[in-house]
């Protein structure tokens, strides 16, 4: 279960070291919610949420997403997640990152500053009262703010099959590097009717926040938005998925092509 949160903020999660266009992909006011299931039964929501505030006199977007246990699984391994970032508008570049987390009794309560005049990122830890400072890497990005990123990295729709994207990412007190497959397009039946999809499949260094061999595919529109539809991690026994239940204030139309 943490790990298809970990990966609902991976897709709260993505980015590119390349150079990005003007891409209008979202805007404040944008809100998506994800229904989670095992099997039959309905294990979680996710929420992700897009607003516009001001960090030290810059005007940035503020994304928050929430991730929690529903129904049966809360009664076995309760989870509530807090995922927050603070990113330029343009050209998505975070300043700030807030992580408040419970998995199970497993806690966290941090936040991040981002300085890119000595690339390097303070850590706060509330629930230790400590601080540390982490080196960073140029075009590096937050959990939250690397899924942004992506949605307008412009040669999305370009990529050939099995061509990959790989983005540095700070999280936990390092950088690692984050590599995404393109598996090519697919026409994805979901509440909203058909839908046009590219297919992605993530992979991050063996022993990381996923190990390689982990099945993991996401399913994005195809349209100007790069919403994620669907998110699946196969299992041994089983498999978690993450589909797109409501949404609102996108940029674009969602392109539905049939029922």
């Amino acid at each position: 279960m943490k790990k298809l949160f970990l990966l609902l903020v991976i897709f709260f999660q993505i980015g590119s070291v390349a150079a990005q266009k003007n891409v209008k992909a979202f805007d404040a006011g944008e809100f998506l919610k994800f229904r989670i299931s095992y099997g039959i039964l309905n294990a979680g929501i996710a929420t992700l949420k897009l607003t516009e505030t001001v960090q030290n006199g810059v005007p940035v977007f503020h994304a928050q997403g929430i991730g929690y246990t529903t129904g049966v699984p809360k009664m076995f391994f309760k989870v509530y997640d807090d995922y927050q970032s603070y990113f330029e508008r343009d050209k998505v570049i975070p300043h700030r990152f807030v992580r408040k987390i419970d998995e199970g009794g497993y806690t966290k309560d941090q936040e991040g500053f981002f300085d890119y005049k000595s690339n390097k990122v303070l850590v706060k830890d509330y629930e230790k009262s400590k601080e540390n400072t982490y080196p960073i890497v140029k075009n590096v990005q937050d959990i939250v703010s690397a899924f942004y990123y992506l949605r307008k990295y412009p040669k999305l729709n370009e990529l050939k099959k099995n061509e990959s994207v790989e983005i540095d990412m700070f999280f936990d007190g390092e950088v690692f590097r984050f590599k995404l497959k393109y598996l090519g397009e697919e026409t994805l039946k979901t509440n909203f009717g058909k839908i046009k999809t590219l297919k992605f499949r993530p992979y991050v260094m063996a022993g990381r926040v996923f190990k390689e061999k982990e099945s993991l595919t996401v399913w994005v529109s195809a349209d100007n938005n790069k919403v994620p539809l669907r998110i699946k991690a196969s299992l041994a026994v089983g498999s978690l998925k993450a589909d797109l239940e409501e949404f609102s204030g996108l940029v674009s139309k969602l392109e539905v092509i049939g029922k």
